[in-house]
C-alpha cells in the first residue's frame, strides 16, 4: 500500500510518500506525481521520512520521476530515508545520483 501526499513550502513542491514503493503501487505513484507536478510547481522534494520499502521498480519510478522534472527545467531532491531505504539508494547509485538529504531543512535550502 502507498500513500502520496503533498505540500508547499517555500516555493518547494514537498512530496511524502508512506507504505511500500514496489510493482504493485509505482503505477499508482507516477499517476499522483503527473497530476501534481507542472512547469510552476518544478522544485520537487520526495521526503522518504515514512517509505518503509521500495524496490528496483520503485528506483525506476523515481529516476522516471526525476526526469520529467529536469524536462521542466525543475530540481529534484530525496530527504529523510529510513535506514533500509537509504541504504538502497546507496547500493544502487540513486542516492549520489539525485541528491539525498539528510532533513527536509536541507533539502529545501539546496533545491
Amino acid at each position: 500500500m502507498l500513500a502520496v501526499k503533498k505540500e508547499n513550502k517555500q516555493g518547494v513542491l514537498i512530496i511524502t510518500i508512506s507504505g511500500r514503493l514496489d510493482g504493485l503501487t509505482s503505477k499508482q505513484f507516477l499517476d499522483e506525481i503527473e497530476s501534481m507536478v507542472s512547469t510552476t510547481e518544478n522544485k520537487v522534494i520526495l521526503n522518504l521520512n515514512t517509505l518503509d520499502y521500495i524496490s528496483s521498480e520503485g528506483l525506476r519510478s523515481v529516476l522516471t520521476t526525476a526526469k520529467k522534472i529536469k524536462s521542466l527545467d525543475g530540481k529534484f531532491g530525496l530527504c529523510s530515508p529510513l535506514s533500509g531505504v537509504k541504504e538502497v539508494l546507496e547500493i544502487s547509485g540513486f542516492g549520489a545520483m539525485l541528491g539525498v538529504y539528510e532533513t527536509e531543512e536541507l533539502a529545501i535550502a539546496n533545491i
